[in-house]
């Protein structure tokens, strides 16, 4: 344990996912040595420290999304007296949809130390067995609960090209597959994971179509974590593709010349045989 006249430090630290032996040995040191222990569930975290032989000596308390506003000041005051604050959530990385992120922000407004224990995360897990291609990846979060807003979300990633990684509980998983074959298309690639470490770890790939149609099926149980593979490349317009536009723009009394103009800078091809495409389609 750390304590004197200069600052402590605020220690987040990622826990397994499932399988306790994923533990590193920092966390199994951090939790038997700090100070304050602020944990999203305290029970879990008597479990997860009796299922590594570690004894939590400091102080324990609950710190989870209801309360995290309420503990901030009485945590960084323990940073401030020198004190060793450690972070953690149910599973995986705090901050990462979970408590965490407030306190962090709080603590670098206050030039106080902040460190994090890397670990587990259901993220990049679900997005290395996803089999989809990982280069590029943005998180989500939690999927919207209600339809609209959900519709709205998924149209928001049609033309996402970087794969798409996100959370949804097992009782949601069908109808928010089912409205992302709808609004995507089914036969977007995805993988559904299931229990990730856990005794029961599934993972489903294919497309959202097979995937729909397997979480219909149901029941759907455990934790889950969906990835969508990013969307195709979209194909560069031809010239003959976008005689209509031009058309339709002169019909509505636009000079040719210029509505070939506005089409061709806003396409990328060149006006001069855009052009020659409109007068032999029968411009004038």
């Amino acid at each position: 344990m750390s304590s004197g006249s200069g600052p402590g430090r605020l220690v987040l630290a990622a826990t397994p996912l499932g399988d306790a032996r994923d533990a590193s040995q920092r966390l199994r040191d951090a939790m038997a040595t700090a100070d304050v222990v602020a944990a999203e569930d305290t029970r879990r975290l008597r479990s997860l420290a009796a299922a590594l032989g570690v004894a939590v000596t400091g102080r324990v308390i609950s710190h989870y999304d209801a309360v995290e506003a309420a503990r901030l000041p009485r945590l960084l005051d323990d940073v401030r007296a020198g004190r060793t604050v450690l972070v953690v959530t149910d599973a995986g990385m705090p901050a990462v949809s979970d408590p965490g992120y407030r306190l962090v922000a709080a603590a670098a407004a206050a030039d106080l130390p902040v460190t994090c224990l890397p670990g587990p995360s259901a993220v990049t897990t679900a997005l290395v067995l996803s089999g989809l291609p990982a280069e590029r990846f943005c998180f989500e979060g939690f999927a919207p609960r209600r339809d609209g807003e959900r519709r709205r979300w998924l149209a928001g990633l049609a033309a996402e090209a970087r794969a798409v990684v996100f959370f949804e509980s097992p009782h949601r998983l069908a109808d928010t597959l089912a409205t992302a074959v709808e609004v995507l298309g089914g036969g977007r690639a995805a993988a559904v994971c299931r229990e990730l470490t856990k005794l029961h770890e599934e993972v489903l790939r294919g497309p959202l179509g097979e995937l729909a149609q397997w979480a219909a099926d149901g029941p759907v149980r455990g934790e889950i974590t969906v990835v969508l593979a990013g969307a195709a490349p979209a194909e560069a317009p031809t010239v003959e593709s976008l005689v209509g536009a031009v058309q339709e723009r002169v019909a509505d009394g636009e000079r040719m010349k210029d509505a070939v103009a506005a089409v061709a800078e806003a396409a990328g091809v060149k006006k001069r045989e855009l052009y020659a495409a409109t007068l032999a389609a029968g411009g004038s």
